[in-house]
């Protein structure tokens, strides 16, 4: 039997090896066999409950294995897996889970009271059903899908099916559901076990990164799909991720730039074991040289730089761990496309030249069907022929690598010159003092923006901003160089690690309307 959808992930291993660890979750492990069977049940109980293809099955629980179980069970019935943000506030998890249209949802304890209290916004979500037994109305997922046969519907799959719809971060604008499909999953595991995740069976893979986030969900799928131990971790959190590496022989991991420098921060970093962690993926936000060569001497593991977005089911580029060599200069770059994606930068409509920045455009058979419901958001980000433009800012080198910069709305003009957060971020990292840093534009009545910078200090640290600001001019040219800085205890972040630049920027722009192009 071969995999000719998703769902033959879940079906295929099941035949070949029913006995080895699928799933582990909080000492919870569950077979490929198990697996299998679960997920037949789970897709029966949908079909009873009135389930229909292409319908949105919502679910707004942290890390859990019952998260594959029910992520099959919809595949199995046709349906499509709408996971929700659990950090959002209450009114924008309704927003989403009215957007989808979802009339049935998995819920984790966590947030049984805020689905209550939401009742009257989601007069069409009939059915709940919570992940963790002993609610007083809802059943329980294992309980609910236990009732029901072990028989797979085997339905007929179409390749425009939509598998997930995972709805973008909503740092302008609301949410869009993103709609990833049959064709976008073969794309997706054609071109990332060519290159980058060539997983073995029986190899643990760590998923520690939200199962609402592409790089969460389709990190285990991926493990899945090749027959290896997925060890999912409820939320982000560094003791946990040192402590499981070891015990689970952790082979590969995919951490975002801000877990990989807390973890270098973290009290259990230098008695931790890494020993068996071959290797280390990490993207979904920019990363400084100096944070990734001090992970590299302290992990021991092959680094593989991924860039893509939910919109490209997280495809796009890649830089392979010979790029990681110092003297290959590429530390920056985001690499070169990963098979079955095109990647092109454009200005002002044309191609840029070598080294001119401009906007990033991608064109793969993996680039989503749409957003959910909203034909002219979909027509403003995917042209007629195909390209689907990031919103990101990078530009190529004379070697063809991509280098990326940061979000086109993240530039900040100063004097008639682009100054992108990251290059001046890379910079800051370099300083002994500190520990996590953001740069931002702040209103200046004489250059239009000014660079600020916002600085997260290491323990014990006390420089004064004078001195940081030093330290970046002769690294950078001047008119990036910080024109002030500010202290912070924290900075904040969307659940992919990106520094939400808007937070830092509002109390400046107040007021303002804010020019940047």
């Amino acid at each position: 039997m071969s995999i000719t959808c998703v769902a033959d992930v879940a079906r295929v291993h099941a035949q070949d090896r029913p006995n080895d660890l699928a799933l582990w979750f909080e000492g919870q492990a569950i077979s490929y066999g198990e697996l299998d069977r679960r997920a037949s049940q789970c897709a029966q109980a949908l079909i009873a409950a009135g389930v229909q293809p292409g319908d949105r099955i919502g679910t707004l629980a942290k890390g859990n294995a019952d998260f594959y179980v029910l992520w099959f069970g919809c595949l199995k019935a046709r349906a499509c897996l709408t996971p929700v943000n659990w950090r959002l506030a209450p009114p924008e998890i309704a927003f989403i889970l009215k957007d989808a249209g979802c009339r049935l949802a998995v819920i984790g304890a966590d947030y049984a009271a805020t689905l209550a209290s939401l009742g009257a916004e989601l007069p069409d979500l009939k059915t709940l059903i919570q992940v963790e037994p002993g609610h007083p109305i809802w059943p329980g997922f294992q309980a609910w899908i236990g009732a029901h046969p072990a028989t797979d519907p085997m339905p007929q799959v179409l390749p425009d099916d939509d598998v997930i719809q995972l709805y973008t971060s909503g740092t302008t604008g609301l949410p869009k559901g993103v709609q990833l499909t049959e064709t976008n999953y073969a794309a997706c595991f054609a071109g990332a076990t060519q290159v980058w995740a060539r997983f073995e069976a029986g190899d643990g893979v760590l998923v520690a990164m939200p199962l609402f986030h592409v790089a969460g969900a389709n990190l285990g799928m991926l493990a899945l799909l090749q027959g290896a131990r997925t060890v999912i971790l409820r939320e982000v959190d560094y003791g946990a991720i040192l402590r499981l590496t070891g015990e689970h022989r952790i082979r590969h991991a995919f951490l975002a730039p801000a877990i990989i420098n807390a973890l270098l921060q973290h009290p259990d970093i230098a008695d931790a074991d890494l020993s068996t962690l071959d290797k280390v993926y990490y993207g979904a936000s920019p990363i400084s040289e100096e944070v990734l060569t001090r992970a590299q001497a302290r992990f021991g593991s092959d680094f593989t730089q991924l860039y893509g977005l939910t919109e490209s089911i997280g495809g796009g580029a890649w830089l392979s761990p010979a790029d990681h060599e110092a003297s290959r200069g590429k530390l920056r770059a985001c690499g070169v496309a990963t098979p079955g994606y095109e990647l092109r930068v454009r200005v002002d409509g044309r191609d840029a030249e070598t080294g001119e920045v401009g906007e990033i455009e991608i064109r793969s058979a993996g680039i989503m069907k749409g957003y959910w419901n909203r034909p002219d958001a979909t027509a403003q980000s995917i042209d007629a022929e195909g390209w689907f433009r990031s919103g990101d800012a990078g530009f190529f080198d004379a070697d063809g690598y991509l280098f990326i910069h940061d979000r086109v709305k993240d530039m900040i003009v100063s004097g008639g010159e682009n100054v992108y957060p990251a290059e001046v971020e890379n910079a800051l990292f370099s300083h002994p003092a500190v520990a996590d840093a953001a740069v931002i534009g702040v209103p200046d009545e004489r250059w239009g923006e000014a660079v600020k910078a916002v600085v997260v200090l290491a323990p014990g640290a006390d420089p004064d901003p004078a001195s940081i600001i030093a330290h970046c001019r002769p690294l950078i040219a001047g008119y990036k160089v910080p024109k002030s800085v500010d202290f912070i205890q924290v900075l904040p972040r969307n659940p992919s690690g990106k520094v939400l630049r808007r937070e830092l920027r509002a109390p400046f722009w107040a007021g303002r309307d804010r020019q940047v192009s």
